[in-house]
């Protein structure tokens, strides 16, 4: 048995704790920039109606009867309108990075200790699936403004946090001899970035059916005014989830090989197994319909978040609830 560092493990252990409280500070200040998002698109909407006012009177024109059109302050591109000033959303992801920094030293430091990747039980699981959600957001960040989504992920994340430390502690310890494989490095690593890019994608989908309840009532007001529009969010899910799809489709192969090696069998009707192949369909489904039967809106969004929800049951109910051959899975 390889010998357990117990003072890494302790530091472990502390700065996951401390990880959970920042996180809970971003998704404060995400908060904050979603209540307080109507009162700045109003100051900006009356800075150019006065630009515009000024213009108007410069070049002769009407400026009181002149109609106000909404100006557009969010592409379906996600390109942000010159003026929109968000220092709450700002403050968020700042802290954003800290918590990160803080969670992967948590599960850098848990790996060290143990001597072996940090994946090996639900605990382990659920705070680097935490963190491997936070550096997708993170690196979507560099590419395109996300930060309408913040609050979503952020809260999600906490609730992973708080869920694997207060729900499932597990001290840092040696894995059973099946789970000693590098396969373990391969199979899991691979099923977590799958598991975020898909927790990215569901709290996209919400935000897609609240925006396109907004649109439906009438004209959008409020933070929904820096939401894209309900069809670039779907557009969006929908390319990150085709991607995801290809992890997950390797994660189920791959631990097919792995159970022929360990169990001497490449499929047992395992509950573990049935469930990862429910949740490939699922998904499999979403993009199948999509892309050739039209499943747009409402439809895809809740498509989506079904297939989110399973992958939720897999990894909570199914592990520790169910007679299975991954039982040691579950702490």
């Amino acid at each position: 048995m390889t010998p357990i560092n117990e003072t890494l493990a302790q530091y472990s252990e502390l700065f996951m704790l401390i990880a959970a409280l920042i996180y809970l500070v971003s998704f404060f200040f995400f908060s904050w920039d979603m209540a307080s998002a109507s009162r700045s698109i109003r100051k900006l909407e009356n800075e150019l109606e006065t630009v515009k006012t000024k213009e108007l009177v410069g070049a002769s024109g009407p400026s009181v009867n002149e109609p106000n059109d909404r100006k557009q302050l969010v592409s379906d591109d996600m390109e942000y309108a010159d003026g929109i000033k968000r220092p709450a959303a700002n403050i968020g992801v700042a802290i954003l990075v800290v918590a990160m920094l803080a969670h992967a030293f948590a599960v850098v430091a848990r790996a060290v200790a143990a001597s072996r990747a940090p994946w090996g039980n639900l605990y382990e699981f659920m705070t680097s699936g935490a963190l491997v959600i936070t550096v997708v957001y993170l690196l979507f960040l560099l590419r395109k403004d996300l930060r309408f989504v913040g609050t979503f992920v952020s809260g999600v994340v906490l609730l992973m946090m708080m869920g694997a430390t207060i729900g499932f502690p597990t001290p840092v310890g040696n894995v059973q001899p099946a789970l000693q494989s590098w396969w373990l490095i391969t199979h899991v690593s691979v099923a977590v970035v799958a598991s975020g890019i898909f927790a990215l994608t569901f709290s996209m989908s919400v935000l897609q059916l609240i925006k396109q309840r907004a649109e439906k009532q009438g004209p959008v007001n409020g933070f929904m005014r820096l939401v894209p529009s309900s069809s670039a969010l779907e557009n969006w899910s929908y390319r990150l989830n085709a991607v995801a799809f290809v992890m997950w489709t390797f994660t189920l192969i791959a631990g097919s090989i792995w159970a022929e090696q360990a169990w001497g069998r490449y499929w047992n009707w395992d509950a573990k197994e049935v469930w990862t192949f429910v949740i490939w369909v699922i998904y499999a489904g979403y993009l199948h319909a999509r892309a050739t039967r039209g499943w747009t809106g409402t439809r895809s969004a809740w498509l989506n978040i079904t297939g989110f929800l399973a992958l939720v049951f897999n990894y909570t109910i199914v592990n520790l609830y169910f007679p299975s051959l991954h039982s040691y899975a579950g702490f």
